[in-house]
Order: C-alpha cells, then structure tokens, then sequence
C-alpha cells in the first residue's frame, strides 16, 4: 500500500532515523498524489467566502464515507465556494490547529479525482497554518466543527496558485473541489486524556500527570539507567492501540538519564509533531507500540536503541546516553 509522505514536520526533534543511520523511513514510498500542503504557494489575501456552486455528492453520503463527487456544473466562482454538508457537534477548529481528517479532492471541470485519504486508510493531520496548508482550507475549515462533513470549491489563488501541481494534473487555472471529514482537531495545548496509572517503581523515572498543555516534570531517579528498554503508562487511555507501522501525532519530551536535562521538546517549540512508527529510533517504535490513543507513556530507551555511538550533530546528546522521554499519544493516523 502507498504511503503519504507526513505533512508535519519534525522541524527540531531528533527522534526520526534520519540521525543515527538506520534510515528504514518511508519517504521513498510517499504518494505521488498531491496532498492540500501548501509547497510552492504564497500567501493572498483572505477570500470572499460564499455557499456556491458546488458540485453534488452522488454517493456516500454519510459522514467518514468515501463520497462520490460530480463533475463541476458550469463555470465555478471566482470567490472561495463552502457548504457545510453535515454538522458536526464536536470541537470548534481555529487557526492554527492541528486537523485530523479524511479528504478527497478533484478537479471542478473534469471530475478528475486528483487524490484522497480514504483509499490510503491514513487520516490526514495537517495545521491550519499558512505556509503549512493552501489557504483554501485554512478559511473553509476555520470555525467548524469536528464531526462535520465540508464541502469547498477552491480556485487558483486560494489553491495552488498559477502554477498549478504538475504532479498531479493540476493546472494553474483548475478550481479544486474538496470534500472534507473532520474527525478532530487538537492544538499546542492538546495533552493525553485517561486514568492516572501508579508509578511504583523507585528505578525508573517519574512523570508529572498535569494535562493542562504544560511540559509534564521527568524526574531521574538515583539509580543506574536500564539495559533494556521501558515503556510505562503514566495515564492509561482509552482509545485505539498503536501498531508498529502507524503513524501518530504526539506531544513529547525527551531528557538525557544522566543529567535530567531537556534536549527536545514539542511544548518548548509550541507545535505537535506527527510520524510512522517506522520513521524513528527503534526505542520509539518499540515503545509506543502496543499502547492506546489518549496516553502518556514513559519509555527509557537505552543506547542499542536510541542513537548509540552515532548522536546527532549539535545536539547534547552523547554517544552511548540513555534517552528519557514523556510522550503523549493524541492520534492515530
């Protein structure tokens, strides 16, 4: 099955391959389907935001179903068209945030579907940001609610701009047509959610369990660091469990065993991070495995699983450290 390539970056953090040599990422197995990410494109002015036209959804019809879209009747607007089809009740979406969702998109004058998540069975998180998304979504979506069902007619300029996506067929005059699920939506603030699980064990770490959005404390015990891998619940969730090929959006934190001290961190850049389990160091991947959308999870990663004698360059990490990380499992993708 194709892969998309993420579209959150991990701008600082050092926990993907890329830095210790044992690059199993699947980068080169990314979709050659365009994704609504905004590379290539600059910034205009907000649009004019109207209900249509819009093309009618043929088949599924209900919420989180694949739809089936018509082809553009006419000539589209010339102002950025939405519709909500159906109303969520959740969460409210703002700038800024993280949107978790299922979309399909295709081109207003041919009904050519360009690309969609459905098929991939990979949730789309993508940040209403600009430079992160076209600014198409970032004004449709802004202010909805997640359990809605949205529908746009997005033209050039809120899209790809003049020069298109020749990648996917897509020319510089072409109004995109957008079908979007939103399942959820989380922000910099967004924390696990579950009951507190007892920390017993005077040997490893101990985690703070505020979940106001804060930087949880990690305080190192006076103990030896492990040999062997470990991955605790500190608060247990409810949510689907993580399997090893899955990618996830996640809060985290990461000190060094031998001094407590920070070397990376979502809450200190104020930004969520997403990834494939099979993206990052292999105490990661080992770590979260198994564990269930909505936790905070303790894993100690030693050495032959972290980044052993090859640290990333610049960082504080030393060759041969013991890695000590609070990672919060916000979504499954």
């Amino acid at each position: 099955m194709r892969r998309r390539s993420l579209l959150i970056a991990v701008p600082a953090g050092l926990v993907t391959l890329a830095a210790c040599g044992d690059d199993k990422s699947d980068s080169s197995k990314a979709s050659d389907s365009a994704s609504p990410s905004a590379s290539g494109t600059s910034a205009a002015p907000p649009p004019k935001i109207v209900d249509g036209p819009l093309p009618a959804i043929t088949a599924g019809t209900k919420f989180d179903e694949k739809p089936t879209v018509a082809k553009g009747s006419g000539e589209p607007s010339k102002d950025l068209a939405v519709k909500t089809v159906i109303a969520g009740g959740g969460k409210t979406v703002a700038e800024g945030d993280f949107v978790l969702a299922n979309y399909l998109g295709q081109i207003w004058s041919t009904g050519k579907v360009f690309d969609n998540s459905y098929d991939r069975k990979t949730r789309l998180v993508i940040q209403l940001a600009q430079g992160s998304i076209i600014d198409g979504w970032r004004y449709a979506l802004a202010g909805k609610k997640t359990g809605s069902r949205v529908e746009m007619a997005v033209p050039p300029t809120w899209g790809y701009g003049t020069q298109g996506n020749a990648q996917a067929g897509i020319k510089g005059t072409d109004t995109l047509v957008f079908v979007v699920d939103v399942q959820d939506t989380f922000n910099a603030k967004s924390s696990a959610r579950g009951t507190e699980v007892a920390q017993d064990s005077a040997d490893v770490p101990e985690v703070g369990t505020n979940t106001d959005g804060k930087a949880p404390s990690i305080e190192i015990p006076k103990a030896d660091a492990p040999k062997e891998l470990v991955a605790e619940y500190v608060i247990e969730g409810d949510g689907e469990e993580v399997g090893e090929a899955d990618s996830v959006l996640v809060q985290y934190k990461g000190v060094l065993w031998s001094d407590g001290k920070e070397f990376d961190s979502t809450y200190s850049r104020g930004q969520l991070t997403s990834f494939s389990l099979q993206q990052v160091v292999k105490g990661w991947a080992q770590g979260l495995t198994g564990k269930k959308v909505g936790s905070r999870v303790l894993i100690v990663i030693p050495p032959d699983l972290g980044y052993g004698d090859n640290p990333p360059a610049g960082s504080p990490i030393k060759k041969d450290s013991t890695l000590v990380f609070s990672v919060d499992i916000l979504a499954k993708l």
